[in-house]
């Protein structure tokens, strides 16, 4: 077993990990992170200057200030809901594209940093936490995997192939965390890992929709790179 259920004096049930939920969930958390940095060596090569800053470079004051300025807006965007599930989980106002913008420009080490200071942000902001290990989920890996987006700060179309790999990164985490911590919730007759992945889908990838066509259109690609090269100035 991976989990087992808890009965509250209110009759709320929470599942809670076993022992080897526990070893699971560590062991898969390890491999994400694994294969995080594989994918960031095999793409460094390609993101020129940006690269610089992934790989130990130290941003600027600019950089952090820009950085923190994301961080703020993105912040900002979350509140402002296009849906809102009761049970938690949202549809946002490109929140997400945001904070991927400073993994886009700077590459990984700074997309990283930006998506756990964000996650920390939303956890001081709008906590809800069951468990230790499902607040380092939902806040620190879900929201840092937003950084990914500077796998591909060098390529061509980087925005949109990093903005794809960070909204995966995020899904993921999120279907780890409601697999293990918020199974309680499952619709009638669903399982909790099925529960999990289409529940946690119906927002992430809806605002990822909307975000993708957002970045597709000529006006909004023209804007963010006069936007970049302010920013790398």
């Amino acid at each position: 077993m991976l989990y087992y259920a808890v009965t509250d004096e209110w009759g709320d049930v929470t599942y809670m990990p076993t022992m080897l939920g526990n070893v699971l969930l560590a062991a898969v958390i390890a491999v994400l992170l694994a294969a995080a940095v594989v994918f960031a060596r095999t793409y460094a090569k390609k993101q020129g200057a940006a690269a610089n800053a992934a790989k130990g470079g130290k941003l600027t004051v600019k950089q952090l200030v820009f950085c923190a300025m994301m961080i703020a807006l993105g912040t900002v965007l979350s509140n402002i809901k296009l849906f809102h599930f009761p049970t938690g989980g949202s549809i946002t106002l490109l929140s997400m594209l945001v904070i991927c913008l400073p993994g886009y420009f700077y590459g990984l080490g700074a997309g990283l940093m930006t998506g756990l200071a964000y996650g920390v942000l939303q956890l001081l902001i709008d906590p809800y936490v069951l468990y230790p290990i499902q607040l380092i989920v939902d806040y620190l890996l879900a929201f840092g995997a937003l950084g990914l987006s500077g796998l591909f700060a060098g390529s061509r179309n980087g925005l949109l192939k990093g903005y794809v790999t960070a909204v995966l990164g995020r899904y993921v985490f999120a279907v780890i965390s409601g697999w293990i911590f918020f199974g309680a919730y499952a619709w009638q007759g669903w399982a909790p890992l099925p529960y999990s992945l289409v529940y946690n889908a119906i927002y992430i990838f809806s605002e990822a929709a909307i975000s993708i066509i957002v970045i597709l259109l000529p006006p909004v690609k023209s804007a963010l790179g006069r936007i970049k090269k302010l920013a790398l100035e």
